[in-house]
């Protein structure tokens, strides 16, 4: 509990039993009042992994259903728990527990509504272990993405984000697309409706374990967002109909 608010963790998880432990012990249980692992039907043991370390609310999927419909399920109960802030977590432990402190102070005390981790903000990411070509691509794609939805993001591609509740409420993020392109897709919804984003540097850990897509996804990723900016900047200028900010 944070200043009255329900604070939840929700960690989207696929092949974590290596590191879901070691992410989990850093959390801060003095802030955090529920976390929510949502297994997008793993072939090893992170279930039995979630349960033995007392995770309460742990869910499995029957079949996979995608980075975007992980994240759906996690967002859907964390709402039915009647979170106030609500942060995603990787249990993988690319993004450091650490800075939960942080982002959840900036969103209880009122400071904005959504916060973002960068690993772009600072000079962390390249040292860190950011293959080049990503670091490149990332580079490339916020700096298009930030022209054409009139923004200033350090970067649209991180994984660590927080939300409060009146957020999670307000955008219709089961609209979006099941895969990667979710991330992108609820950030449109977030600045249709007229939420700022803020962002706090987050250090950048790439390694065996830490879960990635590889080249080929990473293309199909970056047309993608593309495209959502695109599409974005069509329906605020009046020139498309985008049911998924509805």
């Amino acid at each position: 509990m944070y200043k009255g608010k329900k604070v939840i963790i929700v960690m989207p998880a696929y092949k974590a039993s290596l590191t879901l432990e070691k992410t989990y012990r850093e959390i801060p249980f003095d802030l955090v009042d529920d976390i929510i692992l949502v297994d997008d039907a793993s072939p090893d043991n992170t279930v039995e992994v979630a349960e033995r370390l007392g995770i309460k609310h742990v869910i499995r999927h029957d079949k996979n259903k995608g980075y975007g419909g992980n994240q759906k399920t996690c967002y859907t109960k964390a709402l039915e728990l009647g979170g106030d802030i609500v942060i995603m977590l990787h249990p993988d432990y690319q993004y450091t527990p650490l800075l939960l402190t942080a982002m959840i102070s900036i969103i209880g005390n009122g400071l904005y509504q959504v916060v973002f981790g960068s690993r772009i903000l600072g000079k962390g990411a390249l040292k860190g272990g950011m293959p080049m070509y990503k670091y490149i691509a990332n580079r490339i794609l916020t700096l298009t993405q930030n022209i054409l939805m009139n923004q200033k993001l350090s970067e649209y591609h991180t994984g660590y984000r927080a939300f409060s509740g009146e957020v999670l409420r307000s955008v219709p993020f089961q609209k979006c697309n099941d895969d990667f392109v979710f991330d992108n897709e609820m950030i449109a919804q977030i600045f249709w409706k007229g939420y700022e984003i803020g962002e706090v540097t987050c250090p950048t850990k790439y390694f065996e374990e830490a879960s990635s897509i590889n080249f080929q996804r990473s293309m199909k990723y970056g047309f993608g967002v593309l495209g959502v900016s695109s599409r974005y900047f069509l329906a605020k200028i009046g020139l498309w109909k985008w049911n998924l900010l509805d």
